[in-house]
């Protein structure tokens, strides 16, 4: 890029923070309402979930160990989605969020049961959704009773020590609600500042009369892009650090993975979601049309993105409309990142799709922009 073109967009990214923060109001809105809003959902926010994918583990191989996976299976709430041999499976099913739930039945089982003793089965579960687990480990804890319950009365062992369940959340093992809502709020909060300011952009020039003056001047389409989105980018980076500043201070979330992988996705969400405000002003006449037609992206965008309703439990339309969300890619990338560690390599598809929908998506805006100039 030329010299001249820098200088450009250099002139117009300081024209577009002074605009931003010429206005208290407009600084109260980018500083002061992601904190409230984070407070608020971290505390208010709480979900249901039903129909849990399930890995299984049955070393037992007999009568007694089928019934009681059929028992899981027939109850609705519990869907076996991988079987293995090898009690090791279980944690990568667990680690790459191929199951929520892990049920080994050790060796013995039967046997325990035929001798009147109590015998153990592990339940694993995935407790970075903690509403999740909590519910999963009351519905197991229930189905394993009913079934030892059934077979002391049929073996008359009226007095036979119930089934011993050895439940374990992992990654949230106090099975707090706010550990996995808090670090989605984050995701909530960048993308509404980044549709807020970005989907007026180009409308508030066209009302205010400025943009004929930036069409005459010697700017490309390109460059006034670039000028409108690198401040609402930056502002946005910095509200991503005011909201995870709080998540680990105020509200105590662990933060196992790395910052460099955080700043990474952060950085593709965003593009992701300025493209969006971008073409929204661009297809808009009013702010009040900007306004509205940003209201009617988000709301659908929030409930498709897993962050209030679990997308397993969808009916399979939406569950493929939510591959479209980016809201949906960032939230189990952070919530990978917070709460199991994981890095760019176990994120890889969801890192990929937003990095597709950032440049796919900043394209489209920019013809956009042309076409409507």
């Amino acid at each position: 890029m030329r010299g001249g073109s820098l200088l450009r967009i250099r002139r117009m990214v300081v024209k577009e923070i002074r605009q931003l923060f010429r206005d208290p109001k407009t600084k109260r809105v980018i500083f002061v309402s992601p904190i409230i809003q984070l407070i608020l959902f971290g505390y208010a926010v709480n979900t249901d979930v039903r129909d849990v994918a399930s890995a299984l583990v049955d070393m037992d191989r007999t009568v007694e160990s089928r019934e009681l996976v059929d028992a899981f299976t027939a109850s609705g709430y519990f869907r076996v989605v991988t079987r293995s041999d090898r009690p090791a499976d279980l944690q990568h099913a667990l680690d790459h969020g191929e199951a929520v739930v892990a049920l080994h039945i050790p060796a013995g089982y039967a046997e325990g049961l035929a001798a009147g003793r109590s015998p153990a089965v592990q339940l694993l579960v995935d407790g970075t959704n903690s509403n999740t687990a909590t519910v999963a480990q009351g519905y197991a804890a229930k189905i394993v009773q009913e079934v030892g319950a059934r077979r002391a009365a049929s073996a008359g062992h009226a007095s036979m020590a119930p089934i011993d369940i050895r439940a374990r959340a992992w990654f949230n093992p106090s099975l707090e609600s706010r550990v996995y809502n808090v670090p989605a709020v984050i995701g909530v909060i960048v993308l509404l500042m980044c549709l807020l300011l970005t989907a007026m952009a180009v409308v508030r020039e066209r009302e205010i009369g400025t943009l004929e003056q930036l069409l005459v001047s010697p700017l490309s389409a390109t460059e006034l892009i670039l000028g409108k989105t690198i401040p609402v980018a930056g502002v946005a980076m910095i509200q991503l650090s005011l909201v995870t500043a709080v998540a680990l201070l105020w509200f105590d979330i662990p933060f196992r993975g790395s910052v460099p992988a955080l700043l990474l996705a952060a950085l593709l969400f965003i593009l992701a979601g300025l493209s969006l405000g971008l073409l929204i002003s661009t297809i808009s006449s009013t702010q009040q049309e900007a306004f509205l037609a940003m209201f009617l992206f988000v709301m659908p965008a929030i409930i498709l993105s897993g962050f209030l309703y679990p997308i397993d439990t969808m009916p399979d339309v939406f569950q493929t409309l939510t591959l479209a969300n980016p809201l949906r890619h960032f939230l189990e990338i952070v919530r990978g990142i917070f709460l199991k560690g994981a890095g760019v390599a176990d994120l890889g598809v969801q890192f990929g799709v937003l990095a597709a929908m950032a440049g796919g998506g900043l394209l489209l805006a920019t013809r956009r922009f042309r076409a409507s100039l």
